[in-house]
């Protein structure tokens, strides 16, 4: 035992970690150790009549040929990537638009990733594709596929012809990139910007792009000139084209860290007189480029040219203006204590802001100004705002453009804890209210439903939002079950959505829902989450503990019929909650979670994470970091609610061995752990509907055995 051990564990797993072994992902000890972990677990479900149902009905919302099927426009038709029953690996197709209005779309099959599977042997799993746009007159012909094998981070770039329907093979000269964390990105038919794993050298810490080359069609890759070379120390190197008739543009980004980057013009490329040209703005604000406008989002308040701006502020200014030393910037939104920038979205004349107030989204528009005789738009002129024909509501709405080049069409999609989601089309700029296009079915009776905000006092007074779905009649006495989810890192925000899932397996059955609105989180802007980074982790914590006794003050449960999920960081939200408050809890679900934050940097993706959570290497560092290590907090004399773990043998950015070596120590100790490892899934758990229904209903079956 050493001083920094937990009373009562009798080895310490900064010194003499018994369990390490399980770190080798696919090694043949730790697999059998999983496969006798997994085997425990369906015999337990074996047979049980209500993980049968809840699983059937869980599939039946997945498979529904009724969701709402979300379109991207590329030229003159929709493309959707779709699964169901018949389709477990999907297909990617594509219809018109008169056609994508219809109940039914005609659609016509671009891939079948199914047959593509079954042809190769290999689980593809759909990560999406990159087209180039065209020529004036040309067809819409070049794709980057990108196929994941069984839903790991790693995939591969296949180059893929839109017109003949076929992968173009590297014998033709097609664009094929092996297998790694990375991709590709068009700059014209015959070259594309490569930033993946091209031998010794080209991976930074993280196991990310180091490099980006120039890589023109029919040369090999590792030959390709390289244009930037980032720090082994750097998270990630990327780099884009962008074709926007009459702006086209390349750039060039520097991932130093979570909320630290640096972004370059790269100005005549290709040329002798090619130069990166760094744009001279905060390395912790975030960028975009729409035509002749630059937006600049800040995570810390910036003076430039003595003129302070708030951290959550949104600026703007002419491209050429700032790469040319001007600092006059037109604000676009500036924050308050309750009211956050949630995103900003361009059409192709007006931007779209969508505003948090108290975590319910408010939207609205402002144009810029026109150019002036000399086809010049004066910098820091102020931009036109109007509102947006949209009522507000207790829930959430996405906007996202049709067609930002030629369109002013944007996409809307509200949603609400009871309400099916629903896809609407508007003409911004205009007083016409959107019109609905799509509707998702109620896949439940929410008849007897309502949800409603509360907020929690934290321990250093912080007021910390929540949302309640319960039945209306919910009797007192604090008996319904109720499951608590939280997230609380990376600036990810949590609101309200329909969730047919959700809603046949726990909230029709009589069980309470409550989504967390934790420090570490968006929800209130940056602030919001630089409150709770690294040191002050604690926060995120102390606030979830806060809204957990508050449920139970204000009688809606007790602690043995309260439940929590999460999930990646909300995985070591909740193995914190295990650790640290057993005593609010009746049964906790871990999933896909760190839980080791002595290793977490030296396991997969995890060094990219330390401007998160801290450097465990440094001595000063490991001191608060230890204080929200689970794996380092367990005590094996210390009573702890039924926890059941849940990750993916093929997750390659959060160890599984955080999950197993978590589960096993537990175990040892005599704890009543339940433990199931998919072997797809990547990060997200599963790689099929039939998977993500399985893994569904056990954790719902483990919640209404534990809480009931």
């Amino acid at each position: 035992m050493t001083e920094n051990s937990v009373p009562g564990q009798t080895w310490d797993p900064e010194t003499d970690d018994p369990f390490r072994w399980l770190e080798d992902a696919t090694g043949d000890d730790a697999l059998n150790w999983v496969r006798e972990r997994n085997a425990t677990t369906a015999a337990g479900l074996r047979g049980d009549e209500r993980f049968g149902r809840m699983r059937a009905a869980i599939l039946d919302v997945l498979d529904s040929d009724a969701k709402i099927p979300e379109a991207v426009r590329i030229g003159d038709v929709y493309y959707n990537f779709w699964r169901d029953g018949e389709h477990e690996r999907g297909l990617w197709r594509q219809t018109t638009p008169e056609s994508y209005r219809e109940d039914e779309p005609d659609w016509e099959t671009v891939l079948d990733l199914d047959a593509l599977a079954a042809e190769e042997g290999i689980s593809w799993v759909w990560h999406g594709a990159g087209i180039l746009r065209p020529a004036p007159g040309r067809p819409w012909r070049h794709a980057l596929v990108e196929l994941s094998s069984g839903g790991s981070d790693a995939d591969v770039s296949r180059e893929f012809n839109l017109v003949e329907r076929r992968f173009v093979p590297e014998s033709e000269g097609g664009f094929v990139r092996p297998e790694a964390k990375g991709g590709m990105a068009w700059i014209d038919a015959d070259t594309v910007y490569a930033f993946t794993d091209t031998g010794p050298g080209s991976l930074t810490q993280s196991g990310y792009p180091r490099t980006v080359r120039r890589w023109r069609r029919g040369t090999p890759l590792a030959e390709a000139p390289v244009v930037f070379e980032g720090a082994e120390s750097d998270l990630y190197i990327s780099a884009w084209h962008d074709s926007t008739p009459g702006f086209e543009r390349d750039f060039v980004l520097r991932s130093k860290a979570f909320y630290s980057q640096e972004v370059f013009w790269l100005r005549d490329p290709g040329t002798p007189e090619e130069k990166l040209v760094r744009i001279d703005v905060p390395d912790s604000a975030e960028v975009s480029f729409h035509r002749e406008w630059m937006l600049i989002e800040l995570r810390d308040e910036w003076s430039p040219a003595g003129t302070a701006y708030p951290a959550g502020s949104l600026l703007a200014a002419p491209f050429d203006d700032l790469v040319a030393g001007s600092r006059a910037f037109t604000v676009l939104f500036t924050p308050t204590p309750h009211r956050s920038l949630a995103a900003a979205t361009w059409t192709r004349r007006h931007l779209v802001i969508n505003a948090l107030e108290d975590v319910s989204h408010r939207l609205s528009v402002l144009t810029p100004p026109a150019a002036d005789a000399a086809g010049r738009t004066p910098a820091g002129t102020a931009w036109t705002p109007s509102p947006f024909p949209w009522k507000a509501r207790l829930g959430t709405v996405g906007a996202r453009a049709v067609d930002n080049v030629d369109s002013d069409d944007i996409w809307l999609i509200t949603t609400d804890f009871l309400s099916p989601t629903t896809l609407s089309i508007a003409g911004v700029g205009g007083v016409e209210p959107p019109t609905a296009v799509k509707t998702n079915p109620a896949f439940f009776d929410s008849s007897g439903l309502v949800a409603e905000q509360h907020f929690a006092t934290s321990a250093d007074g912080t007021r910390v939002p929540y949302f309640v779905v319960r039945p209306a009649d919910l009797a007192p006495g604090g008996t319904a079950p109720t499951l608590l989810y939280g997230y609380g890192g990376f600036e990810v925000s949590l609101t309200p959505g329909y969730s047919g899932t959700l809603g046949r397996a726990w909230l029709s059955q009589g069980g309470v829902y409550v989504v967390a609105n934790i420090r570490g989180g968006g929800e209130y802007g940056p602030a919001w989450h630089q409150a709770a980074l690294q040191g002050n982790r604690h926060r995120a914590y102390e606030d979830f503990a806060a809204v957990a006794r508050d449920l139970i003050d204000r009688g809606l449960t007790a602690p043995e019929h309260l439940g929590v999920e999460g999930r990646s960081n909300g995985g070591l939200l909740a193995g914190n909650m295990l650790t640290g408050h057993p005593e609010l809890f009746g049964a906790i679900i871990v999933g896909s979670p760190l839980l080791d934050m002595r290793r977490y940097t030296e396991l997969l993706a995890g060094a990219s994470w330390i401007a998160e959570y801290g450097d465990p290497d440094d001595p000063q560092q490991w001191e608060f970091i230890r204080s929200f290590s689970p794996y380092h907090r367990i005590a094996p004399d210390r009573d702890y609610p039924p926890v059941l773990f849940t990750t993916s043998t093929k997750d390659d950015r959060v160890h599984p061995g955080h999950a197993r070596k978590m589960a096993a120590a537990l175990l040892a100790a005599g704890k009543d752990v339940t433990y199931y490892e998919n072997i797809e899934g990547g990060h997200g758990g599963a790689a099929t509907n039939a998977q993500a229904a399985h893994m569904a209903a056990l954790h719902y079956r483990f919640l209404w055995e534990r809480l009931t």
